[in-house]
């Protein structure tokens, strides 16, 4: 018997034959894409044998995920893959290919399999409109915030809206605990571990023969810190990525680097900073004091906008309690 003024949705159960694609693309391997399904739908059980999914829960649910069912098969059937990051955005909107156009608000940037880039929480938004309306932003947070990927979504959408000629990517080659000199290779094969991050961003994405031509053409450069120096950067999508390690120097040298028509987008994570003893990191300083400049914009960004796995937000605050010298939970 129901309580008064409650209604309750009465269970249901649904099979459903993955006989269109190979079911170890959809579901992944030892149900790895399955296991990471479950976390958007909390309320329901996905038991999986074979070819068969078979879904038990309330109806409304289960209906809904039917239909986010069908769509990560359609597009398993049309790419031939499924990327952890299309599955999170399918099974989180819900948009496939009957919703697409409704589902067009916010993407930043359209990228390979289908991928769409979009802002995934409130701060990350706010990082998309400050870039809009300011030539300069500092993104500060947290590891695992998405700043790095929504700053280079917006620097490849730039790009090809033509509201710039070109993007250049850097970073400061400091080592986080490692000594470059001992790593194996010529310069720029010691130093491309600092920048891989811009470029797996990248290959998300920019198809892969566009990305090689526009390497080779210069359309994108990636370049260590120190590369920049001397340099006049106009018409350009500019982004300093973990500028935490960069000195004060540093960042004073790279900021007066801005030319004509140029974007400007500096991030960092003023906790994880990996310059020798005594040198001090700029970011904090020039934050402090260019926050209230004309056409400067701050975003900070904090634990709720972390999107990598959801201990990341739980390392991060065991980390500051380590800081504050707090003791720890019980």
């Amino acid at each position: 018997m129901a309580l008064a003024g409650k209604t309750y949705d009465p269970l249901s159960e649904r099979t459903i034959h993955i006989t269109a694609v190979d079911p170890l693309a959809v579901l992944g391997p030892n149900d790895q894409n399955l296991r990471a399904i479950r976390e958007f739908f909390p309320k329901l059980n996905l038991v999986a044998r074979g070819d068969e999914l078979k879904v038990i829960g309330p109806g409304d649910q289960v209906d809904l995920f039917l239909e986010r069912f069908d769509q990560l098969q359609r597009h398993v059937a049309k790419y031939n893959e499924l990327p952890r990051k299309v599955l999170d955005d399918i099974m989180g909107s819900g948009a496939g290919e009957k919703e697409k156009d409704a589902d067009e608000t916010g993407v930043i940037v359209h990228g390979n399999s289908g991928l769409r880039v979009k802002a995934r929480t409130r701060n990350q938004q706010r990082l998309v409109d400050a870039v809009v309306k300011n030539d300069m932003v500092f993104a500060v947070g947290p590891a695992g915030t998405g700043k790095t990927y929504t700053a280079v979504a917006l620097a490849v959408r730039a790009l090809k809206e033509k509201q710039v000629r070109r993007i250049v990517l850097t970073r400061p080659a400091v080592e986080a605990g490692e000594n470059l000199g001992f790593l194996p290779g010529d310069l720029r094969e010691k130093l491309d571990p600092y920048l891989q991050p811009l470029y797996d961003a990248l290959k998300d994405m920019v198809p892969p023969q566009k990305l090689i031509e526009y390497l080779e053409m210069g359309v994108i450069q990636i370049a260590p810190l120190a590369f920049m120096r001397g340099r006049t950067l106009d018409h350009a999508f500019v982004i300093l990525d973990e500028a935490q390690n960069a000195s004060l120097p540093q960042m004073k040298m790279f900021l007066t680097r801005m030319g004509r028509d140029a974007k400007f987008l500096i991030t960092g994570d003023a906790t994880q900073v990996d310059l020798p003893d005594r040198v001090r990191s700029g970011l904090v300083p020039a934050v402090e004091h260019l926050r209230n400049v004309e056409g400067v914009s701050v975003i900070e960004l904090d634990e709720k906008d972390v999107i990598r796995h959801e201990l990341v937000t739980r390392v991060i605050a065991a980390f500051r309690d380590i800081e504050e010298n707090k003791p720890p939970a019980m």
